[in-house]
């Protein structure tokens, strides 16, 4: 049958009226960022009103980790949707250079425009993994000698006689200082600028993934002057330090300001911290920026919203600093999401006690564009918790193969309530309740009452790890491995695909 014109023109405005059964999707990340330094998650000295908008209209999952928390392991399970075993990196080592499947990619044979804003952390690092188009913030890494991020770039055209690394603090510093050099010169300033431009701009047919990746609260830390004022008489808590804790990283690790444990004193640790959420809070108003543009072009309630965070940061809690450990304040990340009306009929405010990680965050984009795929992903949708679908997983994984030091080289699981440890150099193991002691000062694993417990999670562990067989067991026990390994045999050996 022949199609009028009238007709086809008629067909095509229903077609675009259809459009928003396919959400567009802004992801919003932030580097190490501590899970408990959202106001939305009990504290009362930091001030982040708009990721607390995205959770209170939406869901907060409180028991939300970074599988293996260090940046570049963090940044494949967000690439690939899959834990560190299948994605390769058991700790810190480059992303791999292509993968089977990766979250832009699939989005993109789908139909989406795909755009990362920021950091990314890729090897080589214009490697876009399956994004149309990537505008970077990478610090100042360079993994070439042909490579300077885009931010870099666009500070040198702006300000020429300036040094972008002036107000001296470094890239795993403890040290806190506020920012020397116009605000409007800032890393975090320029990722929401570069944001608010695209949304701005916008004019294709296509649903947008907006990726925006903010390099802060990962040190330096250094806000503007005027968040550091904002928290300079702040009753901000006190680093939590539990006995097994207190003489064991007490000592200085090294002379240089990049330490990895050590008390450095309440005033230095007090500054350290100050300027920390001073960076929080200053990545939360740049995000309330990016919120306003997509707002002005009346997206909201077709958007998909997420916040999380790479992993966290110790910022002395345990006499530790940086972040690759089991603890709370290291794996535990922020995990927020906010729907498009029709997605979820659940109520909005949800708080949901589901055990969640990074894997997750592609199955959910999957799941909310209507895209299914072939690949075998370990990540499931958040969706499902928000829609009240029963049957999630119980636990979660954790590991870090070694990190600054042999000491540092674990395994561990944790359903958000109770935390198994388990030390791979020696074979110690740690036992934290995390429902009466939140801040794990107390390590139950030597205790008699516990024991039942320990053994319960071991017992997990142990069925965890059977399909890797040695080094990890060993007729059937855990085995002590101090030897570093890094990659697992699923790790991508192929040339990276060309960006």
């Amino acid at each position: 049958m022949e199609i009028s014109r009238r007709s086809f023109v008629q067909s095509a405005s229903a077609a675009a009226l259809l459009q928003p059964s396919r959400p567009n999707i802004l992801f919003l990340m932030a580097d190490q960022h501590r899970a408990d330094c959202v106001g939305i998650d009990g504290n009362a000295a930091i001030h982040t009103p708009n990721l607390d908008r995205i959770g209170r209209e939406g869901i907060r999952f409180r028991h939300a980790y970074s599988s293996t928390p260090t940046c570049t392991p963090a940044r494949a399970a967000l690439l690939t949707g899959l834990a560190p075993w299948n994605h390769g990196l058991l700790g810190t080592g480059p992303v791999g250079g292509k993968y089977a499947f990766t979250l832009p990619q699939a989005l993109r044979d789908a139909g989406y425009y795909t755009q990362a804003i920021g950091k990314c952390h890729y090897a080589p690092q214009r490697n876009l993994h399956g994004f149309h188009h990537a505008i970077l913030d990478e610090s100042r890494r360079a993994g070439s000698i042909d490579f300077r991020s885009d931010y870099r770039s666009w500070f040198y055209s702006n300000a020429p006689n300036l040094d972008p690394d002036a107000t001296g603090v470094g890239f795993n510093d403890y040290k806190g200082k506020a920012y020397v050099l116009p605000e409007r010169l800032h890393p975090t300033t320029w990722t929401a600028d570069t944001a608010v431009n695209f949304l701005g701009g916008y004019q294709r047919p296509e649903p947008f993934f907006l990726k925006v990746s903010f390099a802060r609260p990962h040190s330096p830390y250094d806000p503007p002057e005027r968040w550091m004022r904002r928290y300079a008489e702040a009753r901000l808590p006190s680093p939590a330090v539990g006995k097994w804790a207190a003489t064991r990283y007490a000592p200085r690790s090294w002379k240089a300001d990049d330490i990895w444990h050590g008390d450095m004193g309440a005033a230095e640790t007090r500054t350290s911290r100050q300027a920390y959420y001073g960076s929080v809070s200053f990545v939360d108003e740049q995000i309330g920026r990016v919120l306003e543009a997509l707002e002005r072009r009346g997206w909201l309630e077709n958007t998909l919203i997420l916040y999380t965070s790479d992993h966290g940061d110790m910022t002395g809690d345990q006499h530790l600093w940086r972040k690759s450990y089991a603890y709370e304040a290291s794996a535990r990340i922020p995990m927020l999401m906010r729907w498009p009306g029709g997605l979820v009929s659940g109520a909005r405010g949800q708080v949901s006690d589901a055990p969640v990680e990074i894997r997750d965050i592609a199955a959910t984009c999957l799941d909310a564009a209507g895209v299914s795929t072939a690949a075998k992903l370990d990540g499931r949708s958040l969706l499902d918790p928000a829609r009240g679908k029963p049957g999630w997983r119980s636990y979660i994984d954790l590991e870090h193969d070694v990190c600054y030091d042999v000491s540092n080289h674990w395994n561990a699981l944790t359903d958000g309530k109770t935390k198994y440890i388990y030390h791979a150099r020696d074979g110690e193991e740690q036992l934290f309740d995390l429902t009466g002691d939140p801040h794990e000062l107390k390590d139950l694993a030597a205790t008699v009452a516990a024991a039942p417990r320990l053994r319960e999670w071991r017992g997990r562990l142990v069925r965890h790890l059977e399909e890797r067989g040695e080094p990890f067991l060993k007729g059937g026990r855990l085995q002590p491995r101090p030897e570093k390994l890094g990659f697992s045999p699923h790790y991508p050996k192929a040339a990276p695909a060309r960006a």
